[in-house]
């Protein structure tokens, strides 16, 4: 495990957006991938269709570095895709950055993909084996190559439904052609899709923040198991499978989404607020305040504090200029950006019994190093509350939390985990609270039970084949 690795935070694999018949689509394109940025900030990019012509700029880095007004003029069309990404599966490199474009005799395409295939490699294999050769070593690309493997003579939608009953694991797909965006989601639900309408054409979002920021009202949610196809007569609904789920990931509502987005009818916010009253519920302590490690725990400490009636106060301060401290070459270096990145409030935490709210804990360095900080500024004890329960297991379906090695509470006990981190005393979240607080009977909890709601292929028990599933 690499230094960069040990320091890097949860994150998500990417963040998709889609157009339809609305005018300068790559406007609204590059606004709504501002608006899932804290999804992927790894690479980005843009297709859209101009005069049944399908074009591309992408690149590595921020929206607004890798686009300019010029480019975004470039992209002329009413109708596009783009796609944010961290780089999980596959790895980085500009080769993986999305949308892919397919040139093809059969009709140009163009894909986005949020999340991960779970037999990508068995299907790799497949597919070289039938001729076809990859651009990319995304596990995103073996849609295309499904796609592209059928007839010339098939219906798009039957070969698309035919390519999505091959695939296993978690996924929010756009494909734009010509004249159609088809937009579908994983049998299983694990990852979240939502349809917008503005003024005669339509939107499609990773998350429903990205509707609100281009002003499109929201219509629905692309459901699990279904294509969606939008051309000049509307949305159409097909089911690709009738075996359907709502195992939605439950880091999407703890930790990935942005606060103003909806999940399946559940405002973020007031999840982890909810979250917060819940946590103090199961692990009360008598204290003089209560902070949050900014920025998605401020809503679980806001609902702590609450029921608790213990004072919210602004205890951490988050410079939001500083980089990625993960890049940093040498271990003083990081300590130094962490410093920078995150600053008690010395005057608020001195001499005060403090509540530290945190979203999870994954390898427990950062807790660590915001303790210790914490420390130094003058605090007389330290709770940690984490607003969801142990991460114990690794995640397959876009979050990069791929081995056991990598995750403190695989390894280590409750109060073990405590006196890695130097807190006073240290509570998780329950697993019943999340189905409480959400009011679904259904979430995919893998990362911290173990359990899997889809089948895991053989080269994920390679990778940990020292653990059971």
């Amino acid at each position: 495990m690499t230094d960069s690795k040990v320091f890097r935070g949860l994150h998500e694999e990417c963040g998709i957006f889609g157009v339809y018949n609305v005018n300068n689509a790559s406007e609204l394109i590059y606004f709504g991938l501002h608006a899932l940025q804290h999804r992927g900030q790894e690479g980005c990019g843009i297709v859209t269709v101009n005069s049944s012509m399908l074009q591309r700029i992408k690149g590595e880095g921020l929206v607004s570095e890798i686009f300019n007004q010029d480019k975004i003029r470039s992209l002329k069309g009413n109708m596009g895709i783009g796609h944010v990404r961290y780089a999980t599966s596959g790895g980085g490199g500009i080769e993986n950055v999305q949308p892919f474009l397919f040139r093809h005799h059969g009709g140009d395409f163009a894909l986005a993909h949020n999340g991960n295939l779970v037999n990508s490699n068995e299907l790799r294999r497949y597919l070289e084996d039938k001729g076809s050769i990859f651009q990319s070593t995304s596990d995103s690309e073996v849609l295309a190559h499904l796609i592209k493997k059928d007839s010339v003579d098939s219906d798009r939608l039957e070969v698309i439904i035919r390519a999505l009953n091959m695939l296993e694991g978690a996924f929010a797909f756009l494909i734009v052609t010509k004249d159609k965006l088809y937009a579908t989601r994983d049998k299983y639900g694990l990852r979240p899709l939502s349809i917008g309408k503005l003024d005669d054409g339509y939107i499609v979002a990773s998350e429903t923040c990205a509707l609100d920021i281009v002003g499109a009202t929201f219509v629905r949610d692309v459901n699990p198991g279904e294509v969606v196809v939008i051309d000049k007569d509307g949305l159409h609904s097909y089911d690709y499978s009738k075996f359907k789920h709502h195992h939605m990931c439950a880091m999407e509502f703890i930790y990935f989404s942005r606060p103003d987005s909806d999940i399946e009818g559940m405002n973020v916010h007031a999840f982890r607020k909810e979250s917060g009253r819940y946590l103090y519920k199961e692990a009360p302590v008598d204290a003089d305040i209560v902070i949050g490690v900014p920025d998605s725990s401020l809503s679980a400490a806001i609902g702590y504090s609450e029921e608790s009636h213990i004072p919210y106060e602004m205890g951490l301060v988050k410079n939001k200029y500083v980089g990625r401290s993960f890049i940093e070459p040498s271990q003083e270096m990081r300590e130094r950006a962490v410093r920078m990145k995150l600053s008690p409030v010395r005057s608020i935490v001195s001499g005060k019994r403090v509540v530290l709210i945190d979203d999870s804990i994954v390898r427990g360095t950062t807790s660590k190093r915001i303790i210790k900080q914490l420390r130094l500024a003058g605090a007389k004890e330290i709770h940690v509350r984490i607003a969801s329960p142990q991460i114990i297991s690794p995640c397959f379906y876009g979050v990069d939390i791929s081995t056991y090695d990598e995750l403190v509470s695989a390894h280590h006990t409750i109060e073990e985990v405590r006196k890695i981190i130097g807190a006073d005393s240290l509570a998780f979240l329950s697993e019943k609270a999340l189905f409480e607080i959400s009011k679904r009977h259904e979430l995919c909890t893998a990362c911290f039970s173990g359990k899997y709601p889809t089948e895991l292929y053989s080269s994920i028990y390679d990778a940990n084949k020292d653990h059971k599933f």
